[in-house]
This record gives C-alpha cells, sequence and structure tokens, in this order.
C-alpha cells in the first residue's frame, strides 16, 4: 500500500465512530506501523486466538483495552493526516513474522515471510522491470506471445508482459472480459472466499458485500482491462483451433476462427489462460432432447430466464447448484434437488453482510488497514486449513477423517447442520457426508439449509435416470413434472486446454501424450516436447482450498523467469527436461495419495477416470509460491535461435512497448 493514498477528511468525532467498526487486531497492526511502538505487539494488546472463519472483529480484548486501541489509532491516524510519517512502512524479516504471528495468535514461521512481504506490498513486487531496456531486446529479438483467454490469468499474464516489454495479443473466445465470470450468469452466482481477496493487492476494488455476486465480480474484471488499457490488446469472438509448434522458426502457428473466417498468427510463444471451468459437463442422461421446457447447464443459463412461478429441477447438489438454490427458492413454485452426493458446508455468519461505508473507510484511509485485513483472510482461507488435508495412516477413524485436526472440522460441521435442520431431522440423515470435510471442494452456507427447509423445495437422493418431455424419471420409476431443468453438473476439468488441438515437436498432438485425460507438467506451466508452451491454471496447480488469485501470482512466476530468460540470451525455444517433468510428477502423484481427496470414499473432480489427481496440488500456497519464485533454470533447456528463426512471422503483427 501507498502510504500516499488518498486521506479521507474526517473530523476528531467522525473519526472516533469509524474506528468502532475496525476490526481491532487488523486497526492494531495499522497503529504500530503508524508509531513504531513496540508495546502493541505486547501483552495485554496480542489479540487471543480464534477458530474458523470468525472475524474476530474485538480481538478478545476487554472493553478497558479496546477502548485504548481505538483512542490511540485515532491519535495517530490524525498525526500522519497532519503531516507525521510512518514510522514502520515496510516491515520485513523477523520483525513481519512477530507482527503477523501477534495479529494472527499462532506462530507464523519464517519460511512465510518472503511470500508475505512480497503479497503485502512490503518488498518490490509488481514493480516495471526496466520497461524501455527490456522492449529494446524484445524488439531486437521480435519475441511475441500469444495469450489465449482474457479472464483474470491473461489479464495478469498481460500486464507483466507489457511491464517486461513484450508485444502481445490476447485471443478471446467470448466478446468481452471475465471468462468464468462472464459466462457464467446463473441466480446466485459468486465468489465462494471472501471478496477482498479476489482483487489485487495493485488494484483494490470497494465490495459492496464480503462475498460478491457475479456481476460485481465481472464488473471488477472490466474496470481491470480498462484500467490497464488491455482492451486493445484483446481479440474478442476468436476462437483458437489449434496451435503447431515450428522447429525450424521456433515459433508457434496458430490457427484462429473469427467473424466466421479461419486465419493464422504465428508468435514466439503461447500462455494458456483458458482456465480449470471452461467447457461444461452434460450428463449423457436418456431423454435430454426431448424435453419440452428449458434446459441448460449452469454455465449456460439463458440471460434473460425467469424462474418465478415455475416448477425447477436442479440436477447435483454442488457449489453452482447451492447459488442456484438458494437465489430461486423464493421465486420459484417448486424446487427439486436431485443430489447425488451431500456435500461438506462451513458456516459464514457474515456471508450476506455488506460491508458499511465506516468498514470502507477504513480500508481506504487507514494506512496498512487493507493490507492486513487481506493478510488474515489470506492465512485462513489457504494453509490454515492445509494440515486437515494431509492423511495421518495411523489415524484411528480412517473411515470418516484422515487426521486429528480433520475430525475436528467434522465434528464442529455436523454439529452445525444438526442445529441448521433442527426442526427437519429426515433432512439431516441426508445432509451429512459419509466422507470426510474437505474430500470434495469445501462449501460455503450462502443461505441452503435455509431454503432446504422451505416447503416448496425437496431433497431427493435417488439417481434421475430418464428425462421425459415434461420432466424427469428416477431410478425408483417416479415421475417429477418440471418446467426448467438445470444442469449443475460440473466441468471437465480434466481436460487440459481442449478442444485446441496442440501439435508439438515432430508433429505430435498433446492430448496424445495426455492420453486424453491424464494432463502432466512441470509445476503446472510446461510440458516437454512443447516449447515456448506455458500454462496458466494447469495440471495440477488447484488448490485444495483457498484464493485463487493468490495462486495467479505464483503461476506466472516461473512463467516470467523464462521469457526474461530467452530475451537475455536471445534463446529461441526453452522446454523443460523430460527427467525433471517426470521426477516432480512421480513426487506430486506420490504426495497427492497421502491427500484427502484421494480417500476411499471420495469422488471429485480432483481424479481423472484412471483414479490419478491431475486437478489438485498437494502443496501448500507457500510451497507452490517459492517453487515459481525460484525456479531451477537447470530444469530447463534453452536452445538457440535458428538461422531461419521468424523470418516467415506475421509482419502486421503490432509493435506495441510500453512509452
Amino acid at each position: 500500500m501507498s502510504v500516499n493514498s488518498a486521506k479521507g477528511d474526517l473530523d476528531a468525532a467522525s473519526l472516533e465512530k469509524v474506528v468502532l467498526a475496525a476490526n481491532l487486531p487488523t486497526l492494531l497492526m495499522s497503529l504500530y506501523q503508524l508509531t513504531g511502538d513496540l508495546k502493541w505487539l505486547r501483552d495485554p494488546y496480542r489479540p487471543t486466538r480464534f477458530f474458523g472463519m470468525d472475524e474476530h472483529r474485538t480481538g478478545g480484548f476487554s472493553d478497558e483495552i479496546q477502548g485504548e486501541i481505538r483512542q490511540e489509532a485515532v491519535r495517530a491516524i490524525t498525526a500522519w493526516k497532519a503531516g507525521r510519517p510512518v514510522t514502520v512502512p515496510a516491515p520485513t524479516g523477523s520483525l513481519l513474522l512477530d507482527m503477523a504471528s501477534c495479529y494472527l495468535a499462532e506462530q507464523v514461521p519464517g519460511e512465510y515471510e518472503p511470500m508475505m512481504a512480497r503479497q503485502m506490498g512490503f518488498t518490490g513486487a509488481g514493480e516495471a522491470r526496466r520497461p524501455e531496456e527490456d522492449c529494446e531486446k524484445a524488439r531486437r529479438s521480435q519475441y511475441s506471445v500469444a495469450i489465449i483467454g482474457a479472464g483474470i490469468s491473461g489479464m495478469f499474464a498481460a500486464l507483466r508482459l507489457r511491464e517486461l516489454g513484450v508485444p502481445y495479443v490476447i485471443l478471446e473466445r467470448l466478446d468481452g472480459v471475465g471468462g468464468v465470470w462472464r459466462q457464467n450468469r446463473y441466480p446466485g452466482a459468486g465468489v465462494d472466499t471472501p471478496s477482498a481477496l479476489y482483487s489485487f493487492g495493485f488494484f483494490p476494488r470497494a465490495w459492496s458485500s464480503h462475498f460478491a455476486r457475479q456481476p460485481e465480480v465481472l464488473q471488477y474484471l472490466e474496470d481491470f482491462a480498462d484500467e490497464f488499457s488491455l482492451q486493445a490488446d484483446i481479440r474478442f469472438n476468436t476462437e483458437v483451433v489449434a496451435a503447431n509448434w515450428d522447429d525450424v522458426l521456433q515459433c508457434w502457428d496458430l490457427s484462429i476462427h473469427h467473424g466466421g473466417q479461419d486465419s493464422r498468427i504465428v508468435v514466439s510463444a503461447v500462455i494458456s489462460a483458458v482456465g480449470l471451468f471452461k467447457e461444461p459437463a452434460m450428463p449423457d442422461i436418456p431423454g435430454r432432447q426431448t424435453f419440452e421446457g428449458l434446459l441448460c447447464h449452469s454455465a449456460q443459463w439463458p440471460e434473460n430466464s425467469e424462474v418465478h412461478g415455475n416448477r425447477l429441477a436442479v440436477i447435483g447438489s454442488g457449489a453452482s447448484a447451492m447459488q442456484v438454490v438458494s437465489a430461486v427458492a423464493n421465486e420459484a413454485a417448486k424446487v427439486v434437488i436431485f443430489q447425488r452426493t451431500p456435500q461438506w458446508i462451513s458456516p459464514i455468519p457474515h456471508y450476506f453482510n455488506p460491508v458499511t461505508a465506516d468498514e470502507h473507510w477504513l480500508l481506504e484511509n487507514v494506512p496498512f488497514y487493507r493490507t492486513w485485513y487481506r493478510a488474515r483472510l489470506s492465512w485462513l482461507w489457504n494453509d490454515k486449513v492445509h494440515a486437515s488435508h494431509r492423511v495421518d495412516p495411523h489415524w484411528e477413524f480412517p473411515d470418516r477423517s484422515v487426521n486429528e485436526i480433520n475430525e475436528r472440522h467434522r465434528i464442529q460441521f455436523v454439529k452445525y447442520i444438526e442445529a441448521a435442520l433442527a426442526d427437519r431431522p429426515d433432512l439431516v440423515e441426508r445432509s451429512i457426508p459419509n466422507y470426510p470435510p474437505f474430500g470434495k471442494r469445501m462449501l460455503m452456507d450462502n443461505g441452503w439449509y435455509d431454503a432446504l427447509r422451505k416447503p416448496n423445495v425437496e431433497l431427493v437422493t435417488e439417481a434421475v435416470t430418464e428425462i421425459t418431455p415434461h420432466g424427469v424419471r428416477t431410478s425408483s420409476g417416479t415421475k417429477y413434472s418440471f418446467d426448467q431443468i438445470v444442469m449443475c453438473t460440473g466441468f471437465q476439468t480434466h481436460h487440459y486446454l481442449q478442444p485446441i488441438d496442440f501439435r508439438g515437436r515432430e508433429g505430435i498432438r498433446l492430448h496424445e501424450v495426455w492420453r486424453d485425460d491424464n494432463a502432466s507438467a512441470y509445476l503446472g506451466t510446461t510440458t516437454p516436447g512443447f516449447p515456448n508452451l506455458f500454462m496458466m491454471y494447469g495440471p495440477a496447480t488447484n488448490a485444495g482450498g483457498g484464493s485463487f488469485l493468490s495462486l495467479v501470482e505464483s503461476w506466472f512466476g516461473s512463467i516470467l523467469t523464462l521469457i526474461s530468460k530467452m530475451i537475455e540470451t536471445g534463446s529461441g525455444a526453452v522446454e523443460v527436461r523430460q527427467d525433471v517433468h517426470d521426477q516432480y510428477n512421480e513426487s506430486l502423484d506420490a504426495a497427492n495419495s497421502k491427500m484427502v481427496w484421494c480417500h476411499p470414499s471420495v469422488t471429485n473432480y480432483a481424479r481423472n477416470s484412471q483414479g490419478r489427481v491431475t486437478v489438485n496440488m498437494p502443496w501448500r500456497i507457500v510451497d507452490f509460491w517459492t517453487m515459481n519464485q525460484q525456479i531451477d533454470l537447470s530444469a530447463y533447456t534453452f536452445q538457440p535461435p535458428t538461422s531461419d528463426r521468424l523470418k516467415e512471422l506475421d509482419r502486421s503483427w503490432p509493435d506495441r512497448c510500453p512509452s
């Protein structure tokens, strides 16, 4: 955070009122940085331990200590507004660890310091990388990149390439930016991580609620594109059909389809940012084509579709089903949920709470308040839960949990279900999963249990075996009549980069190498035989929980290093070594086999048709971040340019470079 950001004007009385809305542990960290007084990191000012996703707004302090912290914060903020400089503008090393440990009420290991310092802006993340010098190198080498996808990953990649001075173009199949957030418009669609974590630290947003809905997330991404002038670099409504590597010219030849016409574009490298949740998975239920009402996948919800007064079937009970049902239960005449497997759902008491005006003021005007607020959420939603994912081979209750921490989570979640459905014992049994918590994607209670209790909502645990012209038939032969059917059945998560036909060295097809659904890559970003092809959200890079944006910067860390090295050395191609790739994936598979998503009772989208995990990674966020920030360049082969390199490149390529 820049301490020179706008200083909102408030008189003393108003400021005293505003700090009543503060999260006191967060305010405490701002108070220390403003004053430099170490007493704020010592007893009695150390917050107490908190549990779960509780906001812990008071820090567990007595009323007297709460009042003192607020009073001193008002003084410090007032002094800063009057011109007194911040005493501790960029804590790093042991000081940052002491602050974080005090703030989070638990010891933060030293290995987190580099990542926290970078993500909190205390060390140089996101700074321009000598654009003039690098731009000249890029021009001389005629290096260029095609980014496939204008979602958050693709736009982030474009921004970093621009800082490096590398010409790029973004190819987007939709008519606007946003990716999955433009595609998914079903009722109730929104984030399942806190809004504050669904924005970059260098481009924050004043979110209206703690868990933003789809329109606001899409608006953020559109604002991101506008703020950084990315729109001009995007070719919308452009489908990449095929990509062929030319080993002589050391470039990728892309076949694209736009406006009913086919054309080509030739580039030095390709960055795939197509995302994991791109292609809907539509179950092949007999009779699907005979239904006379509206039948759609949740990701293909018609823009003007109305559910008011209609009878709605929801096939599936995962994340999108939860959001749909909670959003339409009060409007539809009837909602019937066809559940294959119940889900573990975490209580989030403040899920629908708006972010108040006073909270916005604190986030936008108090130095480092937003920085620490985000750091707390990152800790809670990322690595803090990782210990619950690892299988303890000596655990005494392996049928229901994987370790002691996982068991404690299970007990808490079961109690929550029983309390939420206390007046509906018939629903309790059908709502408690028979697999360990975190075995599937963990869901947040967005009103799901309240919706289940409504008289017009029915939960059916029989499989749908047939779709009829007017409804569905289940495995018991029971018939249901509906006006609409929505398939909340997920995505083809194992078919990475499809349907694009990538062909690498000697014309080998990527999807044949991957045997259709068995994708593998080194660090999830590169694979042997396909030089200069980089992936974001590639194979086995999905975290078992936590913030998506915390991974975006990790993925691009190694990609940026490799592209920079190529430009620096004038290399024509870079490719991960086969032995390095194989060793990495052996260790990845071994580690994944000891994670909760491989529990015998679990079926999920993390494992492919052979049972191998191709979606989730077993590492902590800090492990993966470190791997990508400190890559071993000896793991790759850098090939010198061929004599014919780039002679046949598309000369209409725009000569873009930051000024």
